[in-house]
């Protein structure tokens, strides 16, 4: 084993070395610093964009199931239980939809209880046209079984319906519903 050569001021080589040359051993830790630096902002940023992809896909789901769940309301009336039904749709209502089938409620509890009429819904398909923060559009296919006195069998209804949706106090709720197609 070599020793390494001691002078009479004890300095070893490798002492000296390291003294000739101190940048070599400032950049060794300035580049862990950066490294560590732009590693720990990547992370965030992607924490950053996984929270944000998944506030999107939440709010899309809540503006979905407020869409599904109106036009099953709107789609599924019972005449023996029409102030329950109508209810509920006046429930996911607001604005000009509440406002017209509130002041149609009376009308129409008259005409369904005259025809007997039981409207059995189911949604089929719903899609996002458009949404932000506070307002949404969408398209919704559903499908009715109808019966009444003229139709005592029943007979299918499909129903494309437009629905335009608005927050409210952190609530998806109908403020437009207009058939399309």
């Amino acid at each position: 084993m070599a020793m390494a050569a001691r002078r009479t001021d004890g300095v070893t080589d490798r002492s000296r070395r390291l003294l000739r040359y101190p940048a070599a051993l400032v950049r060794r830790p300035a580049a862990l610093v950066v490294a560590t630096v732009l590693t720990t902002v990547s992370a965030v940023w992607l924490a950053l964009q996984v929270y944000e992809h998944r506030e999107t896909e939440q709010r899309r789901q809540d503006i979905l199931a407020a869409a599904r769940q109106s036009a099953l309301n709107f789609t599924s009336l019972d005449y023996r239980h029409y102030d329950r039904d109508s209810a509920n749709v006046l429930k996911g209502a607001t604005g000009e939809f509440r406002e017209q089938f509130a002041g149609q409620t009376e009308q129409l509890t008259k005409l369904v209880a005259q025809n007997k009429s039981v409207s059995e819904g189911q949604v089929l398909e719903a899609g996002l046209v458009r949404s932000d923060e506070d307002s949404a559009r969408v398209l919704v296919v559903a499908d009715s079984k109808v019966t009444n006195v003229a139709a005592p069998k029943g007979e299918s209804r499909t129903y494309r319906l437009q629905l335009d949706l608005v927050r409210v106090d952190g609530r998806w709720l109908t403020s437009a519903v207009e058939f399309v197609g």
